[in-house]
């Protein structure tokens, strides 16, 4: 039996239904995703408002991509520990740690971003 084009098709339906059930559930259980969301909505309506130019347009969306991933994956991590080590270990702690430092330098990064970008357009 062949795949035509219509397995296919389906099959990458199947994929996308995939990650937006992986989207709805971080964004159901992860208040720092909702967070990062948010502030997200915020800049896109301060960068209309402010009318900006497309180099800024691609920083401002690069970084809050970069900022949202490093949450998803985040998410990931810590989930991926709890299951293999569900009592405390240190080293467990240790690589949660880390997984967070990566979204708090991300987010730190997008913060200096927009101060590069709209602090010039409010005075």
């Amino acid at each position: 039996m062949s795949s035509g084009s219509n397995g296919t098709s389906k099959k990458k339906l199947i994929g996308f239904s995939f990650a937006f059930n992986g989207l709805w559930n971080v964004l159901k259980t992860e208040r720092n995703f909702r967070i990062h969301l948010s502030v997200s909505a915020l800049v896109i309506l301060a960068g209309l408002f402010f009318g900006l130019v497309a180099w800024e347009w691609v920083a401002v969306i690069t970084i809050m991509a970069i900022v949202i991933i490093l949450e998803m994956i985040n998410s990931v991590i810590e989930r991926i520990m709890d299951f293999l080590s569900p009592n405390y270990h240190p080293l467990v702690g240790e690589i949660k740690d880390i997984s967070a430092g990566a979204v708090l330098v991300a987010a730190l990064a997008s913060v200096i971003i927009a101060c590069i970008i709209f602090l010039p357009k409010l005075f």
